[in-house]
């Protein structure tokens, strides 16, 4: 960090600040802006480079968690999609990646998140709608049909059947002839999140916990270069928490679920180099980037201090990002485009290790394969044409960029200490602290908007007179009837005394705490048993959670 001579220093700035304040009285300063007016080495006194920085690719990573960063390969351009069939969402994944795309990201419906078949009663109306419906075996091999998954990452935002999908996932690659230990990719598997910010939960906290922990011990063995879980920040975010609640409310949850992998008896560096993150990257460009630099830093501490790991890997924030949805505005969606090119930069100038960048319609359906061309090339143009990816951590000793990483870590901190006291991320959300957080936050931030504090624009400023949107993709709704049809015909042409075999085996591991369920699950996927019928037999034994809140 640049030296300097501190009263001297502090004496010119009082001279400045008097000096500002008759030009405010000819131009005064927008309201409620959230930071000092301007940062000198005064804000940043006490921080010391080697201890607090470092270098790219070494404790305690603030600068990047590869030395070399994206001058010698770039982030994975791994766009989210999936809708409609599995024979739809094929196509897609395909133009993707013929689009340049290097990773694929698969949207599941609302009734696969929650462990229901298609033809379940339950699941009227929503097949298909917000995702793709997958149902079994058979489904999964139509998704990746004539996709190498020996060549392409794979990332699966499912949560509590994630053990489920997962072993449908090494099912399809065992008979495409690529064995686990050659695949590579996430499932999101983190449950503690659904509970306090997004709702798509099925089975109670220890169950589910126990789940998550068995995909650990099985993955560190059989799937090695597997991202267990990419713990969640992104809809904790979209929920309405600010910056320094989405990293500390997600690492609170990422030391709960190491907590209980030791306490299940595993090794912290046999899985904690396998554990990713998942930000948002929202609207305010610089406040991102620390908050990027924060989170690495903060984790590091976490793994290095409080669990005592000793792989480096472990002590490593690996990051997916998601350009922030709940920014998306139905009005004037063309804005959309600027947006998540602003998000993208952030991103990039944080150190995502993967991006999605969500496309200029999705306020009003799922988007067209136009827009999603457009939010792929995006990536391509701040990688290609920006030079943002051409220099590791290229704003690292800015005096705000630092003052404001530290501001970040420190909130951060505080959050954790306060989790801790409460018993913990799970005593936390059962006592509905977390939520409260978030919902005070997403209160403010609305009062804001609806007061013109914050402007929105072409929402509550710079509007203007618009016709209807036209072109946007409608998922049929036929998408229900022709997996009841697909559900029909696998029930008829499977080994069903197979399935009842396998069922029975699953219902009985669940009964015993210590039996890793993964095997299992496996081999009723391979038998074609549903999702449905699993997470059935799993109901029957843990339960389902009720939400309850402790005002």
């Amino acid at each position: 960090m640049c030296t300097a001579n501190t009263d001297s220093l502090k004496q010119k700035m009082a001279e400045y600040t008097g000096k500002v304040e008759k030009s405010l009285a000819k131009f005064p300063e927008r309201k409620n802006l959230p930071h000092n007016r301007l940062y000198t080495p005064l804000d940043i006194e006490g921080t010391d480079y080697e201890k607090d920085l470092g270098f790219p690719g070494q404790y305690p990573f603030t600068r990047g968690v590869q030395p070399t960063m994206y001058r010698g390969r770039f982030w994975t351009m791994r766009m989210y999609a999936g809708f409609s069939t599995a024979e739809e969402s094929n196509k897609r994944y395909r133009y993707l990646l013929e689009s340049g795309g290097t990773g694929l990201s698969c949207a599941f419906d609302l009734p696969t998140q929650i462990g229901y078949d298609s033809d379940d009663s339950i699941s009227e109306g929503e097949v298909g709608k917000v995702g793709v419906a997958i149902d079994s075996l058979a489904d999964m091999e139509i998704l990746f049909d004539s996709i190498d998954l020996g060549k392409v990452s794979t990332s699966m935002t499912i949560n509590a059947p994630a053990s489920v999908l997962l072993a449908m996932y090494i099912a399809v690659a065992e008979k495409q002839g690529v064995s686990p230990d050659k695949l590579n990719g996430t499932i999101q598997n983190d449950i503690l999140k659904e509970y306090a910010a997004r709702g798509t939960y099925i089975f109670p906290p220890k169950p589910s916990m126990r789940l998550i922990t068995n995909i650990f011990e099985y993955c560190s063995k059989n799937v090695p270069n597997w991202n267990t879980i990419s713990i969640s920040g992104y809809h904790i975010r979209e929920a309405g928490s600010t910056a320094s609640q989405e990293i500390a409310f997600t690492i609170a949850d990422g030391i709960a679920y190491v907590d209980a992998a030791i306490k299940a008896g595993l090794n912290v560096d046999d899985f904690a180099g396998r554990l990713s993150f998942f930000w948002n990257a929202h609207n305010n460009v610089l406040e991102e980037v620390a908050k990027f630099r924060a989170s690495r830093r903060v984790w590091a501490k976490v793994m290095k201090e409080r669990f005592g790991a000793t792989n480096p890997k472990s002590w490593m924030l690996r990051v997916h990002t998601q350009t922030a949805g709940s920014m998306l505005t139905a009005q004037q969606p063309d804005n959309n485009i600027i947006r998540v090119a602003l998000q993208t930069a952030a991103a990039v100038l944080g150190g995502t290790q993967s991006l999605h960048t969500n496309s200029k319609d999705e306020a009003l359906a799922l988007p067209t394969e136009d827009s999603v061309r457009i939010a792929l090339r995006t990536q391509q143009i701040v990688a290609y044409e920006s030079g943002l990816a051409d220099v590791v951590d290229p704003l690292a000793g800015s005096y705000y960029i630092e003052a404001l990483t530290n501001q970040i870590e420190k909130e951060a901190w505080e959050y954790i200490a306060k989790i801790d006291d409460l018993g913990g991320a799970v005593v936390a959300i059962e006592k509905g602290y977390i939520q409260r957080e978030i919902q005070e936050s997403a209160y403010k931030w609305q009062m804001e908007v609806e007061n013109k504090q914050r402007v929105i624009v072409g929402v509550n400023q710079f509007q203007v007179e618009e016709k209807p949107v036209e072109g946007l993709l409608r998922v049929d709704a036929s998408v229900g009837e022709l997996q009841k049809k697909k559900l029909a015909d696998l029930r008829a042409r499977r080994d069903n005394a197979a399935v009842t075999a396998a069922l029975a085996k699953l219902e009985e591991g669940c009964k015993d705490e210590n039996t890793n369920l993964m095997p299992l699950i496996l081999e009723a996927v391979k038998a074609y048993a549903t999702l449905g019928e699993i997470c059935g037999v799993m109901r029957k034994v843990f339960g389902e959670y009720e939400a309850h809140v402790s005002l």
